[in-house]
C-alpha cells in the first residue's frame, strides 16, 4: 500500500505540473540547447556524446544510486516536466517510475533507449522478464546510441548532420572499447573466468565476453536475498575454489562480506577483487564517470583480480 500511495502522490503532482507545461518545441533554458533529462548516468553520457553542443543534459540518478530502488521526488517530477526530451532505459530498470514516463510521453518525447532492441538480443529471465543491464554488452549499447541519434534528429532536424557525425565518431570509440574488453578478458585463463558479484548485473557482459557470471541477488535488487542464498554462494565459492568476489558501487556490501566470512569458516579464503560500477557510473570528472571509462575500469579490475 505504501508504494501505491507514494506513486499516486507523485502522479497527482505530475498531472498538475503537466497541465501548465510548456508546449513549445524550444527549451526555455535560454541557451538554445535541447533540455534533455535522463534517468541513469550511462544514458546521460550517451546523449551528451551524440547531442554535443546542442544539448543540456541532466541525469536523475547519480553515482552510487540504485535505479531499481529509486523513488522519484517532487523535484524530479518538476525536472522531467520542464525537459524537452526524456530518455530512460526501459525493461523495468526504473520500475517505480514507469507510470510517470507513460504520463510524460503524452506531452513530449519520452524514449526508452532499448525500444528498438530485438527479442533475440535480450537476455530472458524467467517466463516474461528481460535483463535490463544491456549497457554491459558494448555492441548492444551501440543499438541504444542509434535510438538516441534517431530521436534527437526527430526533435531537432536542423542539426541532423552534427548528430549523425557525433554518433559515427562515438560508435568508432565504442567499437574500440568492445575490442579492448575482448582482448583483456582473453588474458584470463578460461577456467578462471568466473565473475561473482552482489547482484546479477553482468549477464550481458559475461555472455558477450566469455565469463561465467554469478550474482548473490537476481537482476533486480528489489528481490530480497536470504540466508540460503548466502549459504549457496558460499558453497559455490568453496567447491569451485573461487578466490575473488566483487562488490558494486550501487549495492551495499554487507551480503558479500557475509559470503566471504562464511567461506572463511570453511577454510577457504576469498578476497574482494575490487569495486565494480554496475547500475551507476562513477563521479563526474573521473574516468569512471563516463561510460567508456566505467567499462574499462570494470574490465581492468576483473582481469587483474582473476589473473
Amino acid at each position: 500500500m505504501g508504494f501505491l500511495k507514494s506513486i499516486g502522490g507523485v502522479l497527482a503532482a505530475l498531472l498538475v505540473l503537466t497541465g501548465c507545461g510548456n508546449d513549445t518545441a524550444e527549451s526555455d533554458n535560454g541557451n538554445g540547447k535541447l533540455d534533455v533529462v535522463t534517468t541513469t548516468g550511462m544514458i546521460g553520457d550517451l546523449v551528451e556524446n551524440i547531442g554535443g553542443k546542442h544539448v543540456e543534459v541532466s541525469s536523475l540518478m547519480g553515482p552510487g544510486v540504485d535505479p531499481h530502488l529509486y523513488k522519484a521526488t517532487q523535484g524530479d517530477v518538476k525536472t522531467l516536466d520542464s525537459a524537452d526530451m526524456i530518455f530512460y532505459n526501459g525493461l523495468h530498470l526504473e520500475g517505480k517510475m514507469t507510470d510517470i514516463f507513460e504520463m510524460m510521453s503524452k506531452d513530449k518525447p519520452t524514449i526508452a533507449v532499448t525500444e528498438d532492441f530485438k527479442e533475440n538480443q535480450l537476455r530472458k529471465v524467467g517466463a516474461t522478464e528481460h535483463d535490463p543491464h544491456v549497457w554491459f554488452d558494448v555492441k548492444l549499447w551501440i543499438v541504444a546510441a542509434e535510438a538516441v541519434k534517431k530521436e534527437l534528429i526527430a526533435k531537432d532536424p536542423d542539426h541532423e548532420a552534427e548528430y549523425r557525425e557525433n554518433y559515427e565518431e562515438y560508435v568508432l570509440q565504442l567499437e574500440e572499447l568492445d575490442k579492448y574488453v575482448h582482448e583483456e578478458i582473453n588474458k584470463v585463463p578460461e577456467d578462471q573466468r568466473v565473475l561473482v558479484t552482489a547482484h546479477d548485473a553482468f549477464g550481458y557482459y559475461g555472455q558477450s565476453y566469455g565469463l561465467d557470471v554469478r550474482g548473490l541477488q537476481g537482476i533486480n535488487t528489489l528481490s530480497e536475498y536470504g540466508s540460503k542464498d548466502v549459504t549457496d554462494m558460499r558453497n559455490y565459492l568453496v567447491e569451485n575454489k573461487i578466490k575473488a568476489i566483487f562488490i558494486e558501487s550501487s549495492v551495499p556490501r554487507k551480503a558479500i562480506e557475509a559470503v566471504i566470512q562464511g567461506a572463511g569458516k570453511q577454510g577457504h579464503k576469498v578476497e574482494i577483487g575490487g569495486e565494480l560500477f554496475s547500475d551507476a557510473m562513477g563521479e563526474r570528472g573521473t574516468e569512471e564517470g563516463t561510460y567508456i571509462g566505467m567499462v574499462r575500469h570494470n574490465t581492468d579490475t576483473i582481469v587483474r583480480a582473476l589473473k
